[in-house]
């Protein structure tokens, strides 16, 4: 799916900003047809954002159903005989989108784009002025990722009609319009999609293929190594229906390096194929970027595409990057921030980035999510390296009962799942920020039932992509785990001495080396610690350390970080997490998860300078 852009022949018009809003309070809307006449005793609602933050009671805040969103737009006169497309970042989480009354598009799916083509209904309109009506339901079943259920109670105990949305992972349900919401136009003949893949030849880095065990180890072949490559192959793919009569590679100068014409491409039912070559390519790496284009010219459309020349390769102990050994060093995140929720918010982005920048981080997993296409583009641009995950989190009990049995995870879940994957790939194929893709969080991957169900994920995910290793993030023993034959890097969650043998930090170096060596072991994988960390209230001091104060923190990660720097076969450490985040209410929640080393308004606790001296080259 190509991100709406503006050129010669295409034009996008943003429909940001305040919206009418109207909580479906008895979920009676669609039955009653709401969307046929425009909604009646609305509130302003902002858009991006969630919803929910933005009121002041909680029986607003906490709304289980259906919400309602409603804005006229125009269609200006410049845009007849054009194909005219509407275009949402996400709705979180099913959407059915109406225009002037009538249903255009029904969408499953909160944290991925969809679109829908609006030219035959512009063009049979006498009006200029349009009328779009979103109802958005938040509730989460067992056939959606991520996954949950409505939890309902009755009896003298409990007030008629008592419902609440029950949620199986670590993060608040925010609902809403969180991404951009755009109209944009093409040609009538136009160019669909770009798939750019690159082969790097000649990748010299010298690396001698010594040990590597501690982070500082890494470091040092960071400023030794600069790699280069004697030229690289770009595989373009373009699905279009107007006729592509050139293809060629720009960089970032905005010189073509590479080109080829009409002639020389390969054309096939729709399709149009071709390989260029750049010679002595500067290569996207961490930490420095370099992004080229292909731009695409056909007879009437034309779309330019940004994309990175790396190399990726995995080993049983090592992720290599354009020939160097590359350490994730970073954090699991959260796209969540007051007010806005999980809005999309570009200011606090580049607060995100700059923080990630100063504490020395080069890489972050989108947990539990695909963050916004505009998240992604700041990491292309930076050269932020990222594992990209897909929303498939809430998999798991903690009880002992199953999940993937009876009546909770089924057929449909999986189809759901299976569309996702691929919603995420069309989306973010072309990153060269994405280095590896995360199929499930913390799924029971302990359960029988779990084997057919990951055997076709990962298959689904090879099958799309086989440019990009694939993991599973861990949450089952090594014992117990019977997935991880299908991926090719093991990542595991752990927090020893905090929710097994709470406070008891001298505990954690043993346990955390053993189960690394027995995973390691018995996969033959490189391994990442995906998740470590403790809730700590910033501010809370005390000597000698105890659970929740800030020095506990940093004594409870130092306490991991040892042993990673005496196994050779770990290659990241991503705390959990970056910022404290909003979650469900819960005994074990203080107003949310206070894991993070930066407060939720991104201010640093003690821990956060810790990592930076850990992790910043010396």
């Amino acid at each position: 799916m190509l991100y709406p852009i503006e050129n010669r022949v295409r034009e996008v018009k943003n429909l940001n900003g305040i919206w009418n809003f109207k909580i479906d309070r008895n979920n009676e809307g669609i039955e009653k047809k709401w969307f046929e006449q425009p909604l009646k005793d609305t509130v302003p609602m902002a858009v991006p954002a969630s919803f929910n933050d933005l009121f002041t009671n909680a029986e607003d805040r906490e709304h289980v159903g259906y919400v309602w969103y409603e804005r006229e737009f125009v269609i200006p006169k410049s845009w007849d005989d054009k194909r005219i497309v509407l275009r949402f970042g996400s709705a979180t989480h099913h959407a059915y989108v109406y225009v002037d009354g009538v249903q255009v598009t029904f969408h499953k799916g909160g944290f991925l784009p969809f679109e829908v083509e609006l030219t035959d209904i512009v063009e049979k309109s006498v009006e200029a002025n349009h009328r779009l009506t979103v109802a958005l339901s938040n509730i989460l079943d067992w056939t959606c990722i991520p996954c949950g259920e409505v939890i309902s109670k009755e009896g003298e105990q409990y007030p008629k009609g008592y419902h609440y949305q029950e949620t199986y992972f670590d993060f608040y349900n925010y609902s809403g319009l969180h991404r951009p919401v755009k109209l944009y136009t093409t040609p009538k003949k136009y160019i669909k999609d770009i798939v750019i893949k690159t082969q790097v030849e000649g990748l010299q880095s010298e690396f001698d293929n010594r040990i590597l065990m501690t982070l500082n180890d890494y470091q040092e072949i960071e400023k030794e190594l600069t790699p280069s490559a004697k030229s690289a192959n770009i595989y373009v793919s373009v699905e279009s229906d107007d006729d592509v009569m050139e293809i060629s590679v720009l960089d970032e100068n905005g010189n073509t390096v590479a080109l080829i014409s009409d002639r020389d491409i390969e054309k096939q039912e729709g399709f149009y194929r071709a390989t260029l070559t750049v010679d002595n390519p500067h290569l996207w790496s961490p930490g420095k970027a370099y992004l080229y284009s292909v731009k695409v010219g056909g007879n009437e459309d034309c779309y330019t595409e940004q994309f990175g020349i790396r190399d990726i390769k995995v080993t049983d102990k090592q992720f290599i990057i354009n020939g160097i050994p590359f350490y994730f060093r970073g954090f699991g995140r959260h796209e969540d921030s007051d007010i806005h929720g999980k809005g999309l918010d570009e200011a606090l982005n580049i607060r995100d980035f700059n923080l990630l920048k100063w504490i020395g981080a080069n890489s972050f997993r989108t947990s539990h999510y695909p963050y916004s296409e505009e998240h992604m583009m700041l990491a292309d641009r930076e050269g932020m390296v990222v594992i990209d995950e897909v929303p498939a989190v809430g998999m798991c009990f903690w009880d002992g009962n199953k999940v993937f049995a009876g009546d909770r995870v089924n057929d449909d879940t999986l189809n759901h799942h299976l569309d996702m994957l691929e919603s995420m790939y069309q989306r973010d194929k072309n990153h060269p920020c994405v280095v590896m893709w995360s199929v499930a969080n913390e799924a029971a991957t302990h359960e029988d039932g779990a084997v057919p169900y990951f055997e076709k994920v990962t298959s689904k995910m090879r099958e799309l992509d086989d440019t990009r290793p694939i993991t599973i993030v861990h949450t089952s023993g090594v014992d117990g785990d019977k997935v991880s034959q299908w991926v090719d890097v093991v990542c595991i969650n752990r927090y020893y001495g905090w929710y097994t043998d709470h406070g008891h930090t001298e505990v954690i170096g043993l346990q955390i080396k053993n189960e690394m060596i027995k995973w390691h072991e018995k996969y033959n994988k490189p391994i990442i610690l995906s998740e470590y960390g403790a809730d700590t209230i910033a501010g809370y001091h005390k000597l000698p350390a105890v659970a929740f104060t800030e020095e506990f923190q940093c004594e409870y990660l130092s306490e991991f970080n040892k042993v990673f720097d005496q196994l050779d076969f770990m290659i990241g450490e991503h705390v959990w997490a970056y910022c404290d985040f909003q979650t469900k209410q819960g005994l074990n929640r203080v107003d949310g998860n206070k894991k993070g080393v930066f407060t939720r308004n991104r201010q640093p606790k003690a821990a956060a300078f810790m990592l930076k001296d850990r992790w910043s080259a010396r």
